[in-house]
């Protein structure tokens, strides 16, 4: 597989790194097994091993980065750093350099996160952070990567996020919503610029398996279109076969059969914390046959599939060189994305306010317009 080969040379040329890079993990390990950080960093010296398929964890969206934030004094940032570095020096029996001790003090010192700390150091790879454990993943040249330039993303006053060329915004504004957001004045939602609205369709339940319509879809799409917003769905999905997949699809496309549906039509990839989800074993190999069928037969019909996940749908629970062909719509709650590759849209708060909806709603920035 091409993915191997590249940890094949990847591995040959980490051997060849300095005294600094290899006493990296290991100072990090021990300074986060002092401060008692529970996420053991032990997996740092295994990171190669780590290719294997990782199914077995499940976690909310909200959950996706279980970053533990820690603040130190500086005599206990120095204290830290003493004991770590003579647990290194006995370990390898190298002695560390004084521009890494630096470097991790600075970091440790403006109360920068445990994965924070590990991104930093590990940059030619995506570092995921899911259920207590850190998993390495080395960045694919074959995958197509985003050319969003971070500096241009500008957050106005009301936390709305804008991408600017050459000093013009060149950016949409969109929400995503559900039953949760409970009746909507959509008259208002335009006047506050919202531009599309991603709708969410149904669900397929996590124990039953039954397909369920969310209950305030027709209002919603109807609400959105009346008003001019430009509108996509979305379903969550439990598929365990082909088949389910397929079935799901048919149930959008019969749904949206009377609407006009410009933006993609989504396949929210999620887990889910109950022990009961029956989705719970699937292998990403598995997951992203389905996927496919559900994205082939949306496409089929004439309509834009996209597929809907974070870092750990993408890293963990599908095997994206598989879906390099799909939009993808990127999960990050950050004023910064972490993700190298290609995505059309980023939803960057579940906590926005717009006129109209009462409560909090999902904001999303898009690059260009989607869809047909």
């Amino acid at each position: 597989m091409q993915e191997n080969h590249i940890q094949g040379k990847r591995h040959r040329k980490r051997r060849k790194k300095s005294e600094n890079s290899i006493l990296a993990g290991s100072i990090l390990l021990c300074i986060v097994t002092l401060t008692a950080v529970t996420i053991c960093l032990v997996m740092v010296f295994q990171y190669r091993a780590l290719q294997q398929k990782n199914t077995e964890v499940v976690s909310e969206l909200e959950a996706v980065r279980l970053e533990e934030e820690a603040s130190y004094s500086q005599e206990e940032v120095d204290a830290l750093i003493g004991t770590a570095v003579a647990e290194a020096e006995e370990k390898t029996g190298e002695r560390v350099s004084g521009e890494f001790l630096g470097r991790l003090k600075t970091l440790m010192s403006s109360g920068e996160s445990t994965t924070d700390m590990l991104r930093t150091f590990f940059p030619e790879e995506i570092v995921v952070a899911d259920t207590g454990r850190y998993y390495f993943f080395p960045i694919l040249e074959t995958l197509a990567k985003n050319t969003y330039d971070p500096d241009a993303f500008q957050a106005d006053e009301d936390g709305i996020m804008h991408y600017y060329q050459d000093g013009e915004r060149v950016s949409h504004k969109g929400i995503d919503v559900s039953r949760y957001q409970e009746r909507i004045d959509w008259s208002k939602v335009a006047d506050d610029e919202v531009e599309y609205a991603f709708i969410r369709l149904g669900i397929r339940g996590y124990t039953t398996g039954e397909i369920m319509e969310d209950e305030s879809f027709q209002r919603n799409i109807e609400g959105a279109l009346r008003n001019d917003i430009d509108v996509g769905v979305y379903f969550f999905t439990q598929a365990m076969s082909e088949e389910e997949a397929v079935e799901e699809a048919a149930f959008v496309l019969e749904s949206i059969a009377p609407y006009k549906v410009d933006y993609p039509i989504v396949l929210d990839v999620e887990a889910v914390t109950s022990t009961e989800a029956r989705a719970n074993d699937l292998t990403s190999e598995e997951r992203t046959k389905y996927c496919l069928a559900f994205c082939e037969t949306i496409k089929e019909a004439g309509y834009t599939p996209m597929i809907y996940g974070n870092l750990k749908t993408f890293m963990l629970l599908l095997e994206i060189e598989k879906l390099e062909e799909y939009d993808k719509w990127f999960a990050y709650y950050d004023d910064a994305y972490y993700f190298p590759y290609d995505f059309k849209i980023w939803q960057y708060t579940n906590k926005g306010r717009v006129s109209g909806i009462s409560g909090e709603v999902d904001l999303n920035i898009s690059f260009d317009i989607p869809g047909n």
